[in-house]
This record gives structure tokens, C-alpha cells and sequence, in this order.
């Protein structure tokens, strides 16, 4: 006779259950957009293997059950915006904390914590083989970025004490942006073709559409905030510099498994380090100078 799960241990696997259902949607859903072939597949064997994880885990519950639709639709979307890898990663990455449960499991189901371990080894070494083609080009990116945050937080910076105008520092920064945009993309084009780069134009789209945004970003406060306000405008700025190394150093972490904390400190520590000394000259050109604008 069948042993009988307790409630508490058959609330856990239904758990297992949805999720497992839920996860396959969402692979089988990101591979209809995926262009790869290879990554198309490899999505659809993830799936192929999620459901029949989700049938274990039915042959203890003896319950039909229905996926998540909410988390499916989540998923999907943040897939479609930053990526198909930097999605399922971040989705795989949540479910960390189901070691517990599984200790849990393993009391009333011997066979758990294998299914668990087999699980993850073998949905870490599908996701590893990923080859999207965005991933190939956060170097160009970073370097879009990391050359724009430096040079252009620095360049307002002092900027900001030296014209103490809004509009002025905006005009500056502008021209200085749209010059450094074209200047890197033009660069980092003759680097990637020298490289013997495949398609050296996107890696210089990829660094020149890096380098547009991160500017536009950092020059909306002094575009958008009255003349007078130029401190404030620096400050958000600042801010802004901040939040952009964040987020981009957490989607490098996510994407391709690095240390965030390293990536972020490394990067404001030299983008508002150079900041602070662009703020310095602009003080001193102003004192020594003369200049009154």
C-alpha cells in the first residue's frame, strides 16, 4: 500500500508542482522569439525536462495542477526587455532558497534531494550554454558606458562650478556628449575591425547607444531644472551616475555570473572619484581665472 503524504510535506511538492509547470511555460514561451536555433532548442529541452519533473512530483500528489500564469507573463516580458538570459538566470537564481524545503521533502520522499540536485546541475548546465547574441557585446557596452560616466560626470561636474548656469552646463555637456558618442562608436568600429571582429559596426552601435544614453541621463537635470539650481542638478546627477552602475553592474552580475559588489565599487569609485577632482579644477579655473559668467 502507497504511503500516504502528510499535508504539510504534500503542500511542498504541489508547490514543486506549479513551479515546474511554471518555469516550462515560460522557457517554452521565450524560445517562440528566440532567433538562435541552438538556444531555441536548448530552451525547448529545458522545458521538455520541467514537465516532467512537474509528472514526479504528480506521481505524489495525484493532483492536476495549473502553472502561474502572472509569473509567466513576468518572465516573458523581462526576457523580451533585458534579455532571455539575464531573465532565466535571475528566475533560476530565485529559487535558492528551496534547499529547506527539500530537507523537508526528503523526510517523507527519499528520492527529493536527488531529484533536487539533478535539477539544478542539469538546468545550470543547459543555461551555461547559452550563446545570445547581446551577451557578446557587454564589452562594447561597458566600454560605451564606462567611457560616458567617467568623462561626462567629470566634464559637468566642473562644469557646474565654472558656469554655475544650467542651461549653459547642458549646452556644454551636449556638444561635448554628442562628439564623445560619435568619437567612441567611431573608435571602437575601427578596434573590433582591426580585431578581426565579425560585425564590427554593431559593436560600435552597441558602445555608441551606451554612450548616448548614459549622457542623455546625466544631462536631463540641468535640462530640466530652472538656471539657478545648478547644485541640485549636480547632485542628481551624481545620483543618477550612481543608479546607472548599479543596475548595469547587477545585469552583468545576473548575466554572466560575476561579482556585483566588485563591478559596482570599481565603477563609482572611478566615475565619482574623477568627478570630484573635475569639480576641484572647475573651482580653481574660476578662482584663477577670473572668469564671472
Amino acid at each position: 500500500m502507497e504511503k500516504q503524504l502528510s499535508k504539510k510535506i504534500k503542500e511542498l511538492v504541489l508547490g514543486f508542482q506549479i513551479n515546474e509547470l511554471t518555469e516550462a511555460l515560460v522557457y517554452e514561451r521565450i524560445a517562440t522569439f528566440v532567433k538562435d536555433e541552438k538556444d531555441k532548442q536548448t530552451l525547448l529541452r529545458i522545458a521538455a525536462d520541467e514537465r516532467c519533473h512537474a509528472e514526479v512530483w504528480k506521481s505524489y500528489t495525484k493532483e492536476a495542477v495549473k502553472p502561474k500564469m502572472g509569473q509567466v507573463r513576468k518572465w516573458t516580458l523581462l526576457a523580451r526587455i533585458f534579455g532571455y538570459t539575464f531573465a532565466l538566470k535571475k528566475m533560476e537564481n530565485g529559487e535558492k532558497g528551496a534547499t529547506k524545503a527539500y530537507d523537508e521533502i526528503s523526510k517523507e520522499i527519499p528520492e527529493a534531494k536527488k531529484i533536487s540536485e539533478d535539477e539544478d546541475r542539469h538546468e545550470r548546465e543547459l543555461l551555461q550554454i547559452l550563446d545570445e547574441e547581446r551577451l557578446k557585446y557587454v564589452g562594447s557596452m561597458v566600454l560605451g558606458l564606462s567611457d560616458a560616466l567617467v568623462e561626462i560626470s567629470g566634464t559637468l561636474a566642473g562644469l557646474t562650478f565654472a558656469l554655475q548656469n544650467n542651461k549653459l552646463i547642458a549646452l556644454s555637456g551636449l556638444i561635448t556628449g554628442i562628439s564623445a558618442t560619435l568619437s567612441m562608436g567611431s573608435s571602437e568600429y575601427l578596434s573590433a575591425k582591426s580585431d578581426g571582429e565579425e560585425k564590427p559596426f554593431k559593436s560600435a552601435l552597441y558602445t555608441g547607444i551606451a554612450y548616448v544614453i548614459t549622457v542623455t541621463l546625466m544631462i536631463l537635470p540641468y535640462l530640466l531644472l530652472p538656471s539657478s539650481m545648478f547644485m541640485v542638478s549636480l547632485s542628481i546627477m551624481l545620483l543618477t551616475v550612481v543608479l546607472i552602475i548599479a543596475g548595469f553592474s547587477y545585469y552583468v552580475a545576473v548575466a554572466k555570473e560575476l561579482s556585483f559588489k566588485k563591478r559596482f565599487i570599481e565603477m563609482a569609485g572611478i566615475s565619482l572619484s574623477v568627478s570630484a577632482i573635475s569639480f576641484i579644477i572647475g573651482i580653481l579655473v574660476k578662482q584663477f581665472l577670473g572668469i564671472d559668467i
